[in-house]
């Protein structure tokens, strides 16, 4: 195991008013850092359940291709609509699920509670031409296994860190063109991202006197953030 997974990261335009939806839907509590970002924590606890909300200038541009997959507690979207989200698809004869948009324009899944399991996030899903290699590589990273999803997906499953059942990779026939506008973090086993980028990361950009982490790409061009080690507590 080289890293474990951190939390989520999600660009915004306007980083409270995209927490506080997220908050909201997920009842979260919503956090200002005071720099202009936001943070969604689950209540009662922190972690690596976390969501940072981050300000960028650009506007999103071209489809998500990281997303959440959320489980419902009614048979319907309905509250998920009223608090700002917007329908993109609905279930129909290929899909049994939602597909939606959050008030950014990041696309997610909702599924009814006949799915099983307790509400809220249960998934993240990456969009990628070979998720098999994609699923392997990130086990590579933070360990857990392989497995099918019903649906013929690729899952990574008990991935270190991962607060949520599994990590899909779901093959896509268009490739990547743009910067993510959602992404993850990880924290390292060592004090540098050597044995990352030895195993296939690129790194796109070190700590500097503004960020004191990596920003790394995967073998896909996925962009996510090494930290060093957490010190022992």
């Amino acid at each position: 195991m080289i890293a474990r997974f951190k939390d989520l990261c999600m660009d915004a335009t306007d980083a409270h008013a995209l927490g506080a939806f997220w908050a909201g839907i997920l009842d979260g509590g919503l956090v200002d850092t005071g720099d202009g970002d936001t943070r969604v924590d689950p209540r009662g606890r922190s972690g690596a359940e976390s969501i940072w909300v981050n300000t960028v200038s650009e506007p999103r541009t071209g489809k998500t291709r990281v997303h959440l997959d959320l489980r419902l507690t009614r048979d319907d979207p309905g509250a998920l609509l009223a608090a700002g989200a917007r329908l993109v698809r609905e279930p129909d004869a290929e899909i049994d699920w939602w597909v939606l948009a959050d008030p950014d324009g990041n696309q997610f899944c909702a599924f009814g509670p006949g799915a099983g399991g307790r509400p809220g996030v249960f998934g993240l899903v990456v969009d990628c031409a070979d998720p098999t290699a994609q699923a392997g590589w990130w086990a590579g990273v933070v360990g857990g296994r392989v497995a099918t999803t019903d649906d013929g997906d690729v899952a990574l499953v008990g991935a270190a860190g991962l607060p949520w059942d599994r990590w899909v990779f779901d093959q896509v026939p268009e490739r990547k063109r743009v910067k993510n506008r959602v992404h993850w973090d990880v924290d390292l086993t060592d004090p540098e991202p050597t044995r990352l980028i030895t195993a296939g990361a690129t790194l796109l950009r070190e700590p500097d006197d503004r960020v004191g982490w990596w920003v790394l790409a995967d073998p896909e061009g996925n962009e996510f953030c090494a930290f060093p080690p957490r010190p022992a507590a």
